[in-house]
């Protein structure tokens, strides 16, 4: 006989919440992790001693932590999720009756109190320590690399960088364009670059112009993560341009500030050529004393038939190169009355070799065809490429390049479990606060599958 379900007719029910949450769901591992004691302190300041009491800041954080967790990337379906889902529910202490904040609420702290206590940095670092008691971060080797998000920027309302004039814009723009103007002088916007992109967003004037993707130009911005290599995590995330001089100075600027918070330094580092210039090089060979496992960025390779740079050997002792049919190139060939310092204005040492060897060279067909004498540019921190040329053909350096992918691996699960293909806040603020979040989403995530909660005490302390 086919069933009726009959509706209870009780008037009261004996229900507890966290019987209904599974012992193995996802947020109960990433609750056993998480303590916002500190994001209490850190936000204490910026509300009133008096008035109504206002929405449990805890709550929001709780709640925005389930939307980026959960790839839930819009505000208004993240509180109705909440009010529906037992487990956010649980997660968020609401219980049963708890009333849902509106989804305005999230804006109007996110621009105001949250955005002036910088919170979710202070967020983001109580999860990596957190990773750090854990035992999920050393210091053996770290990587770093940078991926495109596209910006929430029409590129069908865009107009040419020749007719944007920044001077114009008056107190009453968007708040995305009155952020661009603040970040003229910032080395991870502005600053990072004098060229001017070929379109510039009204809406959005700080997100950058690229065909990067070999596809179709976007306006986009660049998040930037360093991780440890062995389990995955993120150490830090900075949000920069999508231009490769700002990744370069993001790169350091996250060494520096993961050192400082953390009292981290890696034995070594692994990045893509973005991170090979000489510049670069010289500056975590001979400042940081950290190992490169970079391929170097070098454009001396010729591709016309005659010898490159590497066809010459250099002496550093005697300071000059030799060519391959045995003669030497040096900087000077006679003594100045003013010592002269050799120097270009592109950060370069001239080598020269003498009119009279490659006159009557044989070789000179294959080495300076349109030139009456070679000369060969060597950059003034060329030894810190010589470091990293010689490590490139060494064991080290192939592990190393093995595990940078796990930051290609997080940008994948960031865009295709995660949902952050495209931002959904303007300005750089708004790029800021998305990868900030997303990027303690990720650690916990990760926390919740390497330390479970369900995980014996043994298991937990190794």
């Amino acid at each position: 006989m086919m069933g009726v379900q009959v509706t209870s007719a009780r008037l009261f029910y004996d229900f507890c919440l966290d019987d209904h949450v599974p012992s193995d769901h996802m947020l109960r591992s990433i609750d056993r992790h998480l303590n916002l004691d500190d994001v209490r302190q850190a936000l204490k300041p910026f509300y009133s001693s008096t008035g109504r009491p206002s929405i449990d800041p805890e709550l929001m954080i709780r709640m925005l932590i389930v939307g980026y967790c959960m790839g839930i990337r819009s505000e208004r379906r993240l509180c109705e999720e909440v009010h529906l889902n037992l487990a956010y529910r649980w997660f968020c202490r609401l219980g049963l009756d708890g009333k849902i904040p509106d989804h305005s609420t999230f804006s109007k702290n996110r621009h105001g109190r949250f955005r002036e206590s910088n919170v979710l940095r202070h967020l983001f670092e109580a999860v990596v320590e957190r990773c750090m008691a854990e035992g999920l971060v050393g210091a053996d080797g770290f990587a770093i690399d940078a991926s495109l998000i596209a910006a929430d920027a029409n590129k069908q309302r865009s107009v040419p960088s020749d007719e944007w004039k920044p001077q114009e814009i008056k107190d009453k723009a968007c708040r995305a364009a009155r952020e661009y103007l603040a970040t003229l002088d910032n080395a991870a916007f502005g600053a990072a670059s004098a060229v001017m992109p070929k379109f510039i967003s009204p809406s959005d004037p700080a997100a950058q112009w690229t065909g990067a993707h070999k596809g179709h130009a976007f306006f986009a911005y660049a998040t930037n993560y360093l991780i440890d290599t062995d389990h995955g995590v993120i150490v830090d995330v900075e949000a920069t341009r999508a231009i490769r001089q700002a990744e370069v100075g993001a790169a350091r600027t996250m060494l520096e500030r993961t050192e400082d918070r953390f009292g981290l330094k890696p034995e070594y580092l692994t990045a893509d050529s973005a991170c090979g210039s000489a510049e670069s090089l010289a500056w975590l060979v001979k400042q940081k004393k950290i190992t490169p496992h970079i391929p170097v960025f070098d454009k001396s390779t010729r591709t016309d038939g005659t010898f490159s740079r590497a066809d010459f050997s250099f002496d550093t002792e005697r300071d000059r190169y030799t060519c391959p049919a045995g003669k030497e190139l040096v900087q000077f060939r006679r003594t100045y009355a003013t010592p002269r310092t050799g120097v270009t204005a592109e950060g370069t040492r001239l080598y020269r070799a003498s009119k009279k060897d490659c006159g009557v060279c044989e070789l000179k067909a294959r080495c300076c065809p349109n030139a009456v004498a070679r000369k060969i540019p060597r950059d003034l921190h060329e030894d810190a490429r010589d470091v990293a040329r010689a490590l490139a053909s060494t064991p080290e350096y192939a592990t190393a390049c093995r595990r940078r992918k796990k930051v290609e691996m997080l940008f994948a699960h960031l865009k295709r479990i995660l949902r952050l293909g495209r931002l959904r806040l303007r300005g750089p603020s708004g790029a800021k606060d998305e990868f900030l979040l997303a990027a303690t989403a990720q650690n916990l995530r990760r926390l919740a599958r390497l330390r479970p909660a369900n995980a014996s005490t043994g298991a937990i302390a190794a």
